[in-house]
C-alpha cells in the first residue's frame, strides 16, 4: 500500500503539467476566449468611435493584426526552442536576462490578474437585466460575480481539456452571433447602399489615432497565451505556431468585419454620434432593428457568457504562470505542484481563486462601482501591462537569436522581431501618452501616470528580487527560465 501512496504523492508534487491533452483547436479556444470578441465588438469598438471621433477603427484592426503577425514570427520561432508555461517570463529570462525575466513575471502576474478579476466587475451589469427580465430578480453585482467565481474556481482544478471543451462551446456561440449580427448589418445598409468609406486608411489620421491603435491592440490581448499552454499541447511546436497565427488572423478579420458592418448599418457619417449616444447598446440596437428582439436576447446572453469564458481563460493562464514560477522556486515551491488526478496546477489555481474572491468581497463591502472602477480600469490597466510585456518580448527574441541563430531564417530571428519592436515601442509611447483618454479620466488625473509608473516599479522590484536570489540562493537563480527542462532533470 505504501508504494502507490508514494507514487501519487510524487505525481501531486511533480513539476510537470499534463502533456498531450491540447490540440490546436483547444489552445485556440483558450487564447481567443481571453480576447472576449463580443465584448470588444460591443464595447471597445463603440468606445473608440465615441471618444476619438475617428471612423478608422476597422482599418486599425487590420494594421494591428499585421503588426502582431510580424511579432508572432519571432515569438513562434523562439517558442520552437522551448516549451514552458512561463511564456513571457521564460522568453525574457532567456533573451534579456534572468533579472529582467523575474521582473517580467511580476508584471505579468499583476497585469493578468487585473484582466481576470476586472471581469467580475462586468458580469453583474451584463447578467442583471436578463435575470430581472426572466425571473423578476435583480441581485447585486457581487452575487452574480460570486456565482461565476465559483464556476471558474471549480474548473480551474479540473483537467485542462475539460476547460477547453467549455470554452469551445462558449467561444463558438460568441463568434457565431457576431457573424450573424454583422451579416444582418451589411444586409440592411443605411441609405440602401453598402459603404466602404470606413475602410479607407485615411480615416486613421487625426488627433485620436494613438488611442484608436492602442484600443485595437488591447482587443487582441490573449493571443500571446498560446505559449502558456505549450507544455500541455500534443505537438508543442506545431500547436503554438498554428494557434498563434490563426488567433491573430481570425481575430483581425472578425473585428474588422464587425466594426465595418456597424458603420454600414448606421451610415459612416452617423457612427460616431450613435456610439456616443448608445455605447455598448449600439450593437444590440442594430440587431433589434434588423433581426428582432429574440436575437437581441440571444446576443445579451452570449455577451454575459463571453465574460465568463474570458474569466476561465485568464484564470488558467495566471495559474500556469504561478506554477512555472513555483516550479523554479522563484515563488513558493508549493505553487509548482500539480493535482494527482487532473495534473492541473492545483495550488496556483486555488491562490488565483482566493485573489478573485478577495477583490469581489472588498469591492462589495466598500460599495465601489464595479463596471468602471473594477472592470474598465483594471482591464485597461492589465492590457497596458501586457503591451509592455509584448514589447519587451520582441527585444528578448532579438537578443536570444543574436547569441545563437538556432538554424532560424534571417526573417524569423532578425527582421521580423526588429520591425515588431520598433512599431511596438511607438504604440507603447502612444498608449502612455493617451492613457487618460483610454481610462476615461481627466488629463490631470493621477491614475493616468500612476498606473504606467506602477508597472515599471513592479518590474524593477522583480528584477531586484532576482538579484537578491543570485546572492542568497544561487541555485534558484541559475534555474530561472529553465522551466520543464529543470523539472525533468
Amino acid at each position: 500500500m505504501s508504494a502507490p501512496s508514494r507514487s501519487v504523492d510524487a505525481e501531486a508534487t511533480s513539476g510537470s503539467l499534463a502533456a498531450g491533452r491540447l490540440g490546436v483547436p483547444a489552445v485556440l479556444f483558450f487564447v481567443m476566449s481571453a480576447a472576449t470578441p463580443l465584448t470588444v465588438v460591443a464595447g471597445v469598438v463603440t468606445t473608440g468611435f465615441a471618444t476619438t471621433g475617428l471612423t478608422g477603427i476597422p482599418v486599425a484592426f487590420v494594421v494591428v493584426g499585421l503588426v502582431l503577425a510580424v511579432f508572432s514570427v519571432g515569438y513562434v520561432a523562439m517558442a520552437r526552442h522551448m516549451a514552458n508555461a512561463g511564456a513571457f517570463y521564460t522568453f525574457v529570462a532567456r533573451g534579456v536576462g534572468r533579472p529582467a525575466g523575474v521582473g517580467a513575471s511580476w508584471v505579468a502576474l499583476v497585469a493578468y490578474n487585473a484582466l481576470q478579476v476586472g471581469l467580475y466587475g462586468a458580469i453583474g451589469s451584463a447578467a442583471g437585466p436578463l435575470l430581472d427580465e426572466w425571473f423578476g430578480v435583480n441581485p447585486d453585482w457581487w452575487v452574480v460575480a460570486l456565482v461565476c467565481w465559483a464556476i471558474v474556481a471549480v474548473l480551474g482544478v479540473l483537467r485542462i481539456d475539460v476547460n477547453g471543451t467549455v470554452l469551445a462551446v462558449l467561444l463558438c456561440a460568441e463568434v457565431l452571433i457576431i457573424l450573424v449580427y454583422s451579416i444582418a448589418d451589411l444586409a440592411s445598409p443605411a441609405g440602401g447602399a453598402v459603404s466602404t468609406a470606413t475602410l479607407d486608411p485615411g480615416n486613421l489620421f487625426g488627433d485620436g489615432v494613438g488611442a484608436i491603435l492602442v484600443l485595437a491592440l488591447l482587443g487582441f490581448v490573449g493571443f500571446e497565451a498560446s505559449v502558456v499552454f505549450s507544455e500541455e499541447a500534443k505537438d508543442p511546436k506545431r500547436t503554438v505556431r498554428t494557434a498563434t497565427y490563426v488567433a491573430v488572423a481570425a481575430t483581425a478579420v472578425l473585428y474588422t468585419l464587425a466594426s465595418w458592418a456597424m458603420t454600414v448599418a448606421t451610415g459612416p457619417e452617423n457612427i460616431v454620434e450613435r456610439s456616443q449616444q448608445e455605447s455598448v447598446g449600439l450593437i444590440f440596437g442594430l440587431a433589434g432593428a434588423n433581426l428582432g428582439d429574440a436575437w437581441v436576447t440571444i446576443g445579451e446572453v452570449l455577451f454575459a457568457t463571453s465574460i465568463v469564458a474570458a474569466m476561465i481563460s485568464f484564470h488558467n493562464t495566471i495559474a500556469r504562470y504561478m506554477f512555472a514560477l513555483g516550479r523554479e522556486r522563484v515563488l513558493p515551491a508549493a505553487l509548482g505542484r500539480t493535482s494527482a488526478g487532473s495534473r492541473a496546477p492545483r495550488n496556483a489555481s486555488l491562490v488565483q481563486s482566493v485573489i478573485g474572491l478577495v477583490v469581489i468581497i472588498v469591492y462589495a463591502i466598500g460599495g465601489w462601482e464595479p463596471t468602471v472602477h473594477l472592470f474598465f480600469w483594471a482591464g485597461t490597466s492589465g492590457g497596458l501591462g501586457v503591451l509592455f510585456l509584448i514589447t519587451l518580448t520582441a527585444l528578448a527574441v532579438l537578443l536570444f537569436f543574436r547569441r545563437d541563430g538556432h538554424g532560424e531564417s534571417v526573417w524569423s530571428r532578425l527582421i521580423a522581431p526588429a520591425v515588431a519592436l520598433v512599431v511596438l515601442v511607438v504604440v507603447v509611447v502612444l498608449a502612455v501618452a493617451n492613457f487618460d483618454a483610454l481610462l476615461g479620466v481627466a488629463p490631470d488625473s493621477a491614475l493616468a501616470w500612476a498606473i504606467p509608473v506602477a508597472f515599471v516599479v513592479i518590474g524593477l522590484l522583480g528584477a531586484a528580487y532576482a538579484m537578491r536570489l543570485k546572492t542568497s540562493q544561487p541555485e534558484v537563480y541559475a534555474s530561472i527560465g529553465a522551466g520543464g527542462e529543470r523539472a525533468g532533470s
